[in-house]
């Protein structure tokens, strides 16, 4: 038997769970002091993301989605707001509970380790061939499972940008288009502009990029882009034609839309024409009102352009 792998019984179970928290603690940095290098700690960052991801809560709701103690809950918002990175405001019908949110300063904190968080898990993947990355997020699913989380209902994955995706989105959109709409070249020469702004520009205190994943492949993407201090735009939504009707249109749009409103943004606009019906629909649920049309005459098309928007 191989001496690495323990058996399957209790203790070799309870041994094999230990020494796998051990190798992924250290492979992450969990034990340091600050979470990756950065200026929170591992409690305070947790606290940081959830309000990140929710818009806002209250310390009840924090402390019961992190299992956090009331006191050492409180004292780790007071070290936050000292520090300048949430703030709070009374409740609008509990006088005894306040609602708390990030400041611009602490979605900045956010963005600055989410997204070094990105690049080291991405860094870490890297070596993995496409097969190996599938079996590795099927064994995490399945462990997750079985230790009483809730099994995921989407057949893919979301993340951040690697080395390659950008023009792999240029590739793929140039070609759908072409393909399902007869647009022309020209049309590859403006998603490679919008690309290559956001890329030369990027700003991660009010900007992102999603990629869905399936089966180790890229099966979509969208783009949340800012325009203004108060206004931001969805752009180059798109999901690859084997992947569709698995529901990455819509997350890859809700993703886009809870991220603008986590960054402070109060609203959310976007370009389409008429004849992508599957997107307008998806816009439609999502809560995007139609404010605009007007016919053009691009990528050797006659098309009927509309302006979306969704205030937040």
């Amino acid at each position: 038997m191989d001496r690495n792998v323990p058996a399957a019984g209790a203790d070799g179970a309870v041994a094999a769970v230990r020494r796998f928290s051990r190798f992924y603690t250290r492979r992450i940095g969990v034990l340091d002091e600050r979470l990756l290098g950065g200026p929170l700690s591992l409690p305070e960052a947790r606290i940081v993301y959830e309000l990140a991801q929710n818009g806002e809560a209250t310390a009840t709701r924090l402390g019961s989605e992190l299992g956090m103690d009331a006191g050492y809950l409180s004292r780790l918002l007071r070290a936050l707001q000292d520090r300048a990175l949430l703030h709070r405001r009374p409740h609008a019908t509990d006088g005894r509970q306040a609602v708390i949110s990030l400041t611009e300063a602490g979605r900045a904190v956010f963005a600055t380790i989410d997204a070094q968080a990105e690049a080291e898990v991405g860094a870490m993947l890297a070596p993995l061939s496409a097969p190996a990355r599938e079996r590795l997020v099927r064994a995490l699913a399945e462990a997750e499972t079985l230790l009483g989380g809730a099994a995921s209902a989407e057949p893919f994955a979301l993340r951040g940008p690697r080395p390659g995706d950008m023009g792999w989105v240029v590739h793929r959109q140039a070609a759908l288009y072409a393909e399902e709409y007869g647009f022309d070249w020209r049309f590859e020469a403006l998603v490679a502009e919008i690309v290559a702004k956001f890329v030369n520009g990027f700003d991660p205190t009010g900007e992102r990029c999603w990629l869905a994943e399936r089966g180790g492949a890229v099966a979509g993407s969208v783009f949340l882009v800012r325009q203004s201090e108060q206004e931001a735009k969805l752009r180059l939504l798109y999901v690859e034609p084997s992947a569709r009707g698995l529901g990455i249109g819509e997350r890859l749009v809700t993703e886009c839309i809870a991220c603008a409103r986590s960054m402070g943004y109060r609203r959310l606009t976007l370009w389409t024409n008429d004849i992508l019906h599957a997107a307008r629909r998806i816009y439609q649920r999502a809560g995007f009102a139609l404010i605009e049309e007007e016919r053009h005459q691009s990528f050797g098309q006659d098309l009927m352009g509309q302006y979306w928007a969704l205030e937040l």
